[in-house]
């Protein structure tokens, strides 16, 4: 294998019986059994027991015993069969040994802050974990994610390179961009008072791409963006990034399909079914009250508006003759869940804007307990019972509201009713795209907003609405949803320049700003700019569902901090005057 070494520390098996071999690692534990020690050699690919007897060496005994856990060493010797009560059916290489007479410390090691393995290791804080992140590293669970994160990659880059894509590496210093956050700059030298900045997304660069011929491309793309973290966000982030020429929206659901499929053969997770069910924006906040739906499990909005057009209770009756909705979620089986949780939910139903949570409880003798059933004709009932499919035993919870306040809180009741009743699979990854985005959203002062971004296109026969009823648009625009996490979106854009000078008036973006920032974009659409759409994949997030953790942290190298902290290198960090003149910056700090 190398001069240093014959074998890994997971490979030998009695296979090798008899063989010489050369063994390095870290020494993961030290045990004297009655003068002969035994060590457990570590390194990435296993764990295998060595022997020390002073009978074989008793130079090597010597140096053995003066071993300590996580010291670096070289060991030589022979591989034996364990005894058949001794063997260890946890490891590969549980049933043999290897007897040695020589050993070399190749590095010493002080004694560790924290433990990498056992119970102990589970209740480090992760800002230690962080400033000793090379040792975290060491730890078996991150070895096996950094393994799990390389095989999806290899995994993305064999796919696509057999579908005929092109890598093309963009840009990291660049321009500012509106890509909905803050921008991190870099001020340059060369040129006096202006910036770079970091990349949001390769965006541009990748419609750019096209319209210079090259057709299908793709990146694992660094991004860069200054906001707010969370437990799946980071300043610096990768992102699988697509871009293809003369494709409809099918042919990219094909693309990821065959994709995620490929990635999650490669990582042992399963066949996953294609193609990828589908849902429109419209369908999965009805049916789900998210537009990043879960669908692992039922427990579906149900539409009852109709049922109390003329009811005689004036609440729901008020609503739908506002123009509202009265919608409810069956949390099959949870009747009997206790007054602090529905306080609890209550609270979450208010937080999303209901005013507060009607609910039923059918009981197991099959009597309703409500405080508005009284108000509730036996008909109503009748067909409460049969949409909703009420049994005993079951929890219904009522929202009647404007449609998408109503369909937000319950899709947020929906995911709490799930966790508790149990129905959540965690070992499952359930995908679906949801397409057919609005265009447009309303921000302050009835401004439109791009829900996706200003490149992207609208359905062709909605264009005609531009100018009246923009809010009706539908944007060919595309998420690819995982277990209730949005994994990836994208779109088609828009290659006719003068619907892209369309859209960026809708936006009311001045003139001057719309040249400072896309004029190259406007430009280069008025060169025979081909019909292109793509997609970008949050690597990150993906990597951290398929591993199982619960933080994008746990399956970055070298995360940041919620802060934006990287606590082992101590940055971002101050600098000398001299590198401050260099670049023309003066720093007059302002009290926040």
């Amino acid at each position: 294998m190398s001069t240093m070494r014959t074998h890994t520390c997971g490979e030998l098996s009695k296979a090798q019986l008899d063989q010489r071999v050369k063994l390095c690692g870290w020494v993961d534990t030290v045990r004297d059994h009655g003068g002969v020690i035994f060590i457990d050699l570590r390194d990435r690919y296993g764990l295998t027991q060595i022997i020390f007897d002073p009978n074989d060496s008793r130079e090597a005994w010597d140096l053995a015993q003066s071993t300590r856990g996580e010291y670096v060493i070289q060991a030589e010797g022979t591989v034996e069969a364990r005894p058949a009560e001794m063997a260890n059916p946890r490891l590969a290489t549980g049933e043999i040994e290897v007897r040695c007479d020589r050993i070399r410390i190749l590095n010493k090691s002080r004694t560790l802050p924290f433990p990498l393995e056992g119970k102990d290791a589970e209740k480090v804080s992760e800002d230690l974990r962080l400033t000793y992140r090379y040792l975290d590293l060491r730890r078996s669970p991150m070895q096996e994610n950094m393994r799990i994160r390389h095989r999806m990659s290899q995994a993305v880059r064999n796919y696509l390179d057999q579908a005929d894509f092109t890598e093309v590496e963009t840009p990291i210093l660049t321009k500012s961009t509106p890509e909905g956050a803050r921008d991190y700059l870099v001020p340059s030298r060369v040129v006096p008072g202006s910036f770079y900045a970091l990349p949001q997304a390769p965006q541009q660069y990748k419609q750019l791409l096209m319209m210079a011929g090259v057709d299908r491309y793709f990146q694992i793309a660094r991004c860069f963006r200054d906001e707010d973290l969370r437990a799946d966000r980071q300043p610096e982030f990768t992102q699988v990034d697509i871009e293809m020429s003369f494709i409809t929206p099918e042919d990219i659901y094909a693309l990821i399909d065959g994709l995620i499929a490929d990635v999650m053969k490669a990582v042992g997770k399963g066949d996953i079914q294609t193609p990828i069910p589908r849902l429109s924006y419209e369908d999965a906040m009805n049916r789900y009250g998210s537009d990043k739906p879960d669908v692992r499990f039922g427990m579906e909005l149900v539409e009852l508006s109709d049922i109390f057009e003329e009811t005689e209770f004036k609440v729901f009756r008020q609503v739908v003759g506002q123009g509202g909705a009265v919608k409810a979620v069956n949390a099959k089986g949870l009747g009997g869940v206790p007054i602090r949780v529905m306080d609890e939910w209550t609270a979450v139903a208010k937080e999303w804007g209901l005013g507060g949570l009607a609910y039923i409880r059918a009981q197991d003798d099959g009597e309703w307990k409500s405080p508005i059933i009284k108000f509730f004709s036996d008909t109503e009932k009748e067909q409460l019972k049969e949409r909703l499919a009420i049994e005993p035993g079951d929890l219904v919870f009522f929202a009647a509201d404007q449609r998408e306040v109503a369909n937000k809180a319950l899709g947020h009741l929906r995911l709490l009713a799930g966790e508790m009743a149990g129905v959540i699979d965690d070992d499952q990854f359930a995908f679906t795209w949801v397409t057919d985005f609005p265009l447009f959203e309303v921000g302050e002062g009835g401004r439109l907003i791009s829900v996706h971004h200003p490149f992207t296109a609208a359905h062709p026969e909605d264009l005609a609405l531009l100018e009246t009823e923009p809010g009706r648009m539908r944007a060919q625009a595309y998420d690819i949803v995982m277990n209730g996490v949005e994994l990836g979106g994208g779109s088609i854009r828009i290659h006719d320049p003068e619907v892209q000078s369309r859209i960026f008036e809708a936006l009311r973006l001045p003139k001057e700003e719309i040249e400072d920032r896309f004029g190259h974009l406007i430009r280069a659409l008025s060169f025979g700019a081909p019909p292109h759409g793509g997609i970008a994949l949050g690597f990150d997030r993906f990597v951290m569902m398929v591993a199982g953790e619960d933080s994008i942290r746990d399956v970055i190298a070298f995360p940041k901090t919620q802060k934006a902290m990287d606590l082992m290198m101590n940055a971002p960090a101050t600098v000398d005057a001299k590198q401050l003149r260099d670049v023309h910056i003066k720093l007059d700090l302002i009290e926040s």
